[in-house]
């Protein structure tokens, strides 16, 4: 499977404490009409460790459904349990995604031999294409690029979400494989398809998906200096994005743009006013609102 171009790590919507899966398909639809490339919901910026199977069941479904054909759907369906890694990702094939968004396990640290035995483990049962991801900041484990590379041996394991924050693991993993790699961080998406990416899982999407694919499509097709200028005007965004715990910024620039009412789910909760107010200057001044 060749993937390229703006997969939007999806924010999971609320409506009185309850999953909105009518808020779910606006979602998706308003991402079709803006060019994004996938979708991956129930993840990290989906806030997937607080949903039950029962809500991941409805969410995969219901994207699945709005999506169409019209961008591929990679749920996030790794946890720190091997086998209920593979239970969910059985779930996202049934349910008719593309493929799976798989995390690192995280709280349990494991060792590299671990982390290699845990994705061959669930790529063995489940045959469907995997993306790893590697976000060691949420996680408290840095998969090695020696041992993606040893994963990327395994037919369907077929790219890499890299949000280790060290561009020089790109450049590393591609001496050692020809895995397809994924910025994890809006930040760096520019340098890492400089470097060889193909792409990015991408927080701002949510938020600019239009102009996050077009940065990508842009410097994948030779434009450099015209991605570059994308970058330079959204980079504050990029980084401000993140001035609280993912997706709490987020979800608060959705409700200044009317698009979401912005609820989260505990343990996440509403940004500090300081906090508020410098998101909301930068938002202002890349003419989000």
């Amino acid at each position: 499977m060749k993937l390229h171009g703006s997969f939007v790590a999806l924010v999971t919507p609320y409506a009185k404490g309850e999953v909105d899966l009518k808020k779910v398909r606006e979602l998706v639809e308003f991402h079709v009409k803006n060019g994004t490339s996938g979708i991956c919901p129930i993840a990290t910026t989906g806030e997937g460790p607080v949903l039950t199977q029962d809500e991941k069941a409805n969410i995969v479904r219901t994207v699945v459904e709005a999506a169409k054909g019209k961008a591929l759907v990679f749920p996030g369906t790794g946890t720190y349990n091997t086998r209920e890694s593979i239970d969910l990702t059985k779930m996202a094939k049934e349910l008719g995604a593309d493929g799976a968004l798989m995390v690192t396990p995280y709280y349990n640290k494991p060792t590299q031999e671990g982390l290699f035995r845990h994705f061959e483990a669930c790529a063995k049962a489940v045959n469907v294409p995997i993306m790893l991801y590697n976000v060691p900041g949420r996680t408290g484990v840095s998969m090695a690029p020696e041992t993606t590379a040893r994963l990327s041996k395994i037919k369907n394991i077929v790219a890499l979400k890299d949000a280790s924050g060290n561009v020089e693991q790109v450049t590393m993993l591609r001496a050692l494989s020809d895995i397809q790699i994924l910025s994890g961080e809006d930040s760096l998406t520019f340098a890492i398809i400089a470097l060889g990416g193909v792409g990015v899982v991408s927080v701002a999407a949510n938020v600019i998906p239009k102009q996050v694919a077009e940065m990508c499509a842009l410097e994948l097709k030779g434009e450099v200096d015209k991605a570059r200028a994308v970058h330079d005007r959204y980079f504050e965004l990029f980084k401000n994005l993140f001035i609280e715990t993912n997706p709490i910024p987020v979800k608060t620039t959705l409700k200044k743009m009317g698009l979401y009412n912005g609820e989260m789910r505990l343990p996440m909760c509403e940004m500090s006013a300081a906090a508020a107010e410098k998101l909301e200057k930068t938002l202002k001044a890349c003419k989000v609102i």
